[in-house]
């Protein structure tokens, strides 16, 4: 069920502070090349290439942007550190000398294992310079899939804390015969203590090294990040990026978060998601605006404090947090003053029709969908500051993105699907800078992913008569049910207007009449106790929203539906439960040790 589109007010700066980077939809697809969207950054001095880090600070300090404010990071504990670009600038050069000192070759994989603290975009940026790979992990991370990343990865030098190292990485390093440095931070002298065995203090390295730093030629095509996707169908894969990205990330910053000149901007995402690296480092830093850093775990109370006191004029986030603020009700929300807030949007699973409706009640602001894969590298669908915003959808493509509906065909091919609110799966033309080269060390799942000159994504959707998209869901996720095909985000999105409903995840469980049956897992809202009663009525409200083809067959009631520390559903690991399946990789199961 579609919701009413949000129509937004003509443009008029009066009313909208900022002109939308993007007035023109269609003007600005016919207009747009790549080639010109790669002018608007600088390049290495000299002609000597393209380089992430110079793009995301060494260019802000060489054009007298230096003094300004580059991240603001805030500790847990409420501290505040502000980093300027010329600070940022200067650090990341002394971590680029540090890893030449450590004999770090070019293309070599810098792993990190942290907490969303300052050192970590150092050394994010440090890395670039010098060359190298980047690859963040989270630091929820257990020791195995960290082993499982660093290994695939083949990491060569791990920068982390001390008591993560002591708890999850010391015992590993007799498996990781390549591992040949970790670098702590805060170091022993900090602390007060001795190094680690087998360490070295992050801080002393950085004292002894220079502030400037002549990052060498850097080709687009040289290899830049590492990242891993959340596991949420199978074992994790690496997806390795490229310095080109910066261009993509720059360009999607612009249009599809529309980012301008003196905007204060918040990323909720930690960078070992690949949203917390392209948009909480990248974008904005390529854009020369002021980021913000909050160390500290998921909040609703310190979130709005946050975005009132930072005066955040762009917000970035994931459904699941939008969810969880609507848990704590609008009038929270109301506490606080917003009125800096001009734009808000979300990534991660595809946002519900009543979080962007929600969005518009406590806000004065609907939530902007968009759509894209650690894959893609950058957004790929969005729905745009200036254009009317249809609640459940993820869109339409950006500017330099050409998004299709395929059907794969038994003997490899694949067949476009022209026709509005037809179902298909997304491809997308490559062309744009951020799509990943491939998967480190899997060559056949790469090629996979790739076919009639079109790399497929894997999601299903539709498209509507005006070329937005919706989704549906993984390939892999959709319920055959009685010769329906159903997307278990549409059933989510209907039972989620519930008033008792506060999460929920559908799987197809199998049935020996109509192949499967939808089965809803229910958490529910503060007030509500979970009773056979209210099961039936939440049965009754899907048939009632979906037709009895499309709603739930049974409801079962969980204290917490399972995720991904990036906001998606794991739905094979539910339905795993339900079968008395292996739950497989749970490396990226939000709040696993």
């Amino acid at each position: 069920m579609q919701s009413k589109p949000i129509r937004k007010p003509p443009p008029e700066p009066a009313a909208w502070r900022v002109l939308p980077n993007l007035l023109d939809y269609q003007a600005a697809r016919k207009a747009f090349s790549w080639e010109e969207a790669a002018r608007a950054l600088d390049g290495l001095p000299g002609g000597r290439g393209l380089n992430l880090a110079h793009e995301c600070v060494d260019r802000h300090v060489a054009a007298g942007r230096g003094a300004r404010v580059a991240l603001r990071w805030l500790g847990k504990r409420g501290e505040r550190r502000d980093l300027t670009f010329a600070a940022l600038a200067a650090d990341s050069s002394r971590f680029a000398h540090a890893l030449g000192k450590l004999g770090v070759a070019r293309g070599e994989r810098v792993f990190a294992l942290c907490g969303r603290i300052p050192e970590l975009y150092v050394a994010a940026l440090g890395t670039w310079k010098a060359g190298a790979v980047f690859c963040p992990l989270f630091s929820a991370f257990g020791p195995e899939p960290i082993r499982q990343r660093m290994a695939q990865g083949d990491g060569r030098v791990l920068v982390t804390t001390p008591s993560l190292y002591t708890r999850k990485v010391a015992a590993l390093r007799g498996a990781l015969p390549g591992l040949r440095h970790v670098l702590l931070t805060p170091g022993p002298s900090a602390r007060g203590g001795d190094p680690e065995p087998g360490t070295l203090e992050l801080s002393a390295l950085l004292a002894d090294a220079s502030p400037d730093f002549a990052i060498p030629a850097t080709a687009p095509d040289d290899p830049a990040i590492l990242h891993f996707t959340s596991g949420t169908t199978g074992t994790p894969k690496g997806a390795l990026h490229l310095h080109r990205a910066v261009i993509a990330h720059h360009h999607t910053g612009r249009v599809a978060l529309d980012l301008h000149e003196g905007d204060v901007f918040w990323c909720t995402a930690d960078p070992g998601w690949v949203t917390g690296t392209s948009y909480g480092i990248v974008a904005p830093l390529a854009h020369g605006i002021t980021s913000i850093v909050d160390e500290a775990d998921f909040d609703a109370e310190r979130w709005y404090r946050i975005l009132a006191e930072q005066r955040i004029s762009v917000w970035y986030t994931a459904p699941t947090a939008v969810r969880m603020l609507m848990r704590a009700g609008a009038a929270l929300a109301r506490r606080f003053d917003l009125s800096a807030l001009r734009f808000v949007a979300s990534v991660g699973e595809p946002l519900n029709p009543e979080c962007v409706i929600w969005g518009q009640e406590a806000f004065g602001l609907p939530i902007h969908d968009n759509w894209w894969q650690t894959e893609t590298g950058g957004i790929m669908i969005a729905n745009y500051a200036a254009l009317e915003v249809r609640p459940g959808s993820m869109g339409l493509p950006l500017p330099g993105v050409d998004a299709l509906l395929v059907r794969r065909e038994r003997d490899g091919s694949v067949t476009t699907l022209d026709a509005p609110d037809t179902r298909g799966e997304i491809a997308l033309r490559p062309g744009w800078p951020s799509l990943f080269q491939g998967y480190v060390g899997d060559e056949e799942r790469t090629r996979k992913c790739f076919a009639g000159g079109l790399y497929l994504t894997g999601d299903l959707a539709t498209r509507d008569a005006d070329g937005y998209f919706w989704f549906i869901g993984r390939a892999d996720d959709v319920i055959k049910s009685a010769g329906h095909l159903i997307g278990p985000f549409e059933v989510e999105s209907a039972l989620l207007a519930h008033p008792a409903v506060a999460d929920v995840g559908v799987i197809g469980k199998p049935d020996p009449v109509a192949g499967e049956i939808v089965k809803a897992f229910v958490s529910l809202k503060p007030g509500f106790d979970p009773s056979p009663e209210l099961a039936r009525e939440i049965q009754g409200f899907g048939r009632q929203r979906l037709g009895t083809a499309v709603a739930p067959k049974e409801v079962a009631f969980v204290d917490s539906v399972p995720k991904t520390r990036s906001g998606k559903i794991l739905r094979r690991l539910l339905k795993a439960r339900e079968l008395g399946l292996p739950e497989g990789d749970l490396s990226t199961l939000e709040g696993d040790p």
